[in-house]
């Protein structure tokens, strides 16, 4: 019995030592939440004071009045970078899968409004004066350097139309590679030359859309050298012709982007402002589209 009550008489003192040691423990975060409270006081009193030294402009919170932030102008789709689309799971499980979508029009009539723009960039730009102003030898090359920007260009504005705009710029490149085929094999190019030169020309295609897309992002000394690298081949050595190009290309960009998607994604039509011109800040309003019962 002695040894059982000694042995309860220890365990009874180390309890004691514990409760002791949380009994100071529980006094603490008390002094410490009371230590905050004082302090956080003191900051609302500060903030006040300070509103008040500042004739109210700035309020108790701290944080400045919401009429200095903002603004009644709403961004428009040009102005901003035009948001995804809102799409279900479903569409989204196909687009995964490597199928396309549902668009907003049928994929037929998209198909032809792009074989349409690429049309424009090959039939309605005047590539002699191409060849005669930036002194670019008369080649299947050189056709390609000036046809590849006039897509390019086409292909920036229809991104902006979502979906479907993203679709039809996957067929303008499509029809782009097929004419370039037909037109070296019309050249009497040989097979395997031409093979292998199609395979640079991807390659110089892809290269040039990021050096033109960081160009047209930046300012015109970075679209000059995309330019001069690009379309001129590094050979360039006439100032004014990349600055004849830098314009061109900033007021067309500036042209297609007055033009309405709708009518883009309708009929492909799209036309050019002359490489010179007197005026060239002007912008040329486009005329409204006009559709027949099918929608072209």
């Amino acid at each position: 019995l002695c040894s059982l009550f000694q042995s309860c008489q220890a365990a009874v003192t180390k309890w004691m030592a514990s409760c002791g040691w949380l009994l100071q423990a529980a006094a603490a975060c008390g002094q410490g939440r009371r230590m905050l409270s004082g302090a956080f006081q003191r900051h609302k009193a500060g903030q006040f004071r300070l509103s008040q030294s500042c004739g109210g402009l700035i309020p108790a919170g701290g944080a400045l009045p919401r009429l200095f932030y903002n603004t009644n102008k709403r961004l428009s789709a040009k102005d901003s970078l035009l948001a995804e689309e809102k799409v279900g799971p479903l569409t989204r499980l196909i687009e995964a899968l490597g199928f396309t979508g549902p668009l907003k029009y049928s994929r037929w009539k998209v198909k032809v409004a792009a074989l349409r723009m690429y049309t424009c960039c090959v039939e309605k730009t005047d590539y002699e004066e191409f060849f005669s102003r930036c002194h670019m030898p008369d080649t299947l090359n050189s056709w390609f350097l000036v046809a590849q920007l006039h897509v390019w260009m086409c292909l920036v504005r229809m991104k902006q139309e979502g979906r479907t705009g993203k679709y039809m710029c996957r067929y303008i490149v499509h029809c782009m590679w097929e004419d370039v085929e037909q037109r070296g094999k019309v050249m009497g190019i040989n097979s395997s030359v031409l093979k292998k030169d199609l395979r640079s020309m991807v390659q110089h295609f892809y290269a040039a859309l990021f050096g033109y897309d960081e160009g047209i992002l930046s300012d015109d000394h970075v679209l000059a050298a995309a330019l001069w690298r690009n379309l001129f081949n590094r050979s360039c050595e006439d100032p004014r012709q990349l600055e004849l190009l830098v314009e061109y290309v900033r007021k067309q960009v500036q042209h297609l982007d007055a033009l309405s998607g709708e009518h883009l994604l309708l009929t492909g039509e799209v036309s050019w402002r002359p490489l010179v011109e007197s005026n060239a800040r002007s912008i040329l309003q486009p005329s409204a589209p006009v559709y027949n019962d099918e929608g072209l």
